[in-house]
């Protein structure tokens, strides 16, 4: 029997095998398309590429720290320390405060502090919009801290004043 090309499976002889071409897309139009969704997708950061942003300057001269001789003008700890591990630090004395009933803390120096954002730090960093947020807006970061340290101090304030009249 003269098979001429023909294949054979379970049930017998057929015919021909269907020729299928072997180019099963466009590479052109595919490629294209590619191309096009990866610069729409990219386009909007184009437009800050290369430049960069300078980080903000907050500014310390507020009030309180003016009053302080010029000794006194240290924080709980050095300038670099707090600005890479102030979140870190308010964190533990959180921990400290409420599950230990533990307020004093002492830095790397020795020296002793009330650990109490309310009561130490916005002390001198009373100027909230341009010491905290110029920063924290920068690294796009919002802090859980304000609800009940910064709005209730300054309602209590506000409170405490018209009383007081």
């Amino acid at each position: 029997m003269d098979h001429n090309g023909n294949y054979k499976n379970e049930f017998g002889w057929f015919a021909d095998k269907p020729k299928v071409p072997k180019k099963l897309f466009n590479f052109k139009a595919v490629f294209i398309g590619v191309v096009i969704f990866v610069v729409l997708v990219t386009s909007p950061l184009w437009k800050n590429l290369g430049q960069i942003i300078p980080g903000p300057d907050p500014q310390l001269n507020t009030a309180a720290i003016m009053k302080l001789p010029e000794k006194d003008r240290t924080c709980v700890e050095s300038k670099e320390y707090m600005r890479a591990n102030h979140m870190l630090l308010l964190g533990e004395w959180r921990d400290e405060v409420v599950r230990d009933a533990n307020r004093d803390y002492v830095n790397s120096k020795g020296k002793k502090y009330l650990a109490s954002l309310s009561n130490n730090c916005m002390e001198c960093h009373s100027n909230k919009s341009q010491f905290c947020d110029q920063c924290h807006n920068y690294v796009a970061v919002v802090p859980n801290c304000w609800g009940c340290h910064w709005e209730k101090e300054k309602e209590k304030k506000q409170v405490a004043q018209s009383e007081a009249k």
